[in-house]
């Protein structure tokens, strides 16, 4: 389907061959995508179908999160999740947090490679181990590891019993979740919609998604030396 313009509408347009040609694309890609829904339809101007800004923002963000290492499912995930009237300033937002904080598609195993993975040989109750505790997901007969998985392969290694590791595990999850809720909200009310309110420029647009990728590297290090001071101050305490 291929939606209507009006002529109230005065920002530049495109044909197919120039969009293609800006976001770097061959015409036959930029249709496969099309086709997959990660561009909205061409608008028509009489039997010309023409693009405008909106649909090269979407094409710069299926590029990014591409080379960030999303697969292409991923990305149809992503995409699918952004409303179709996001303006450019929605999409920049969108690229910088993507690229910047979701993880990276997934690295996807077989038992073989898994035990490679792992620099070890895995047993059946270990493997279980470490999908219940949230850093290994299996499909199939795949698996992929996720965040936190080289820690815990390490810890298999400590004389800590496996309900040990699991209720770890579980106060983890349950401390972090509320930490990453509340943490998200500041960031969405601080700095994600004071950018949307006013219109941004390219180079602003990617200063925010620097800012972005900044903050991920600050917030993490934030969390590790709050747990660190935290930890210190129960053994100061323990020890009075």
């Amino acid at each position: 389907m291929v939606s209507v313009l009006s002529d109230e509408d005065s920002s530049p347009l495109l044909t197919v061959d120039e969009l293609a040609a800006e976001a770097g694309l061959t015409v036959r890609t930029l249709r496969y995508y099309a086709s997959m829904g990660l561009v909205p339809p061409a608008v028509r101007r009489g039997r010309v179908a023409l693009y405008g800004r909106d649909h090269a923002a979407r094409l710069g963000l299926v590029r990014a999160l591409q080379d960030h290492g999303f697969t292409m499912s991923a990305i149809e995930k992503a995409m699918a999740r952004i409303p179709a009237s996001a303006g450019v300033e929605d999409l920049a937002v969108q690229r910088a947090v993507l690229t910047s904080w979701a993880p990276a598609g997934p690295e996807v195993l077989d038992r073989r490679q898994l035990d490679d993975r792992a620099g070890r040989a895995l047993d059946e109750e270990q493997v279980a181990l470490l999908i219940e505790t949230g850093v290994l997901e299996r499909v199939g007969r795949t698996y992929s590891p996720l965040p936190g998985f080289e820690m815990s392969i390490e810890l298999l290694d400590v004389e800590v019993p496996a309900d040990g590791i699991r209720e770890a595990a579980d106060a983890i999850e349950r401390h972090m979740g509320a930490l990453t809720d509340e943490l998200t909200e500041i960031l969405r009310r601080r700095v994600l919609e004071p950018y949307r309110a006013i219109p941004r420029t390219d180079e602003q647009s990617d200063r925010l998604e620097v800012t972005m990728q900044r903050l991920r590297a600050l917030t993490l290090q934030a969390v590790v030396s709050g747990f660190q001071r935290a930890t210190n101050a129960v053994i100061s305490r323990s020890l009075r």
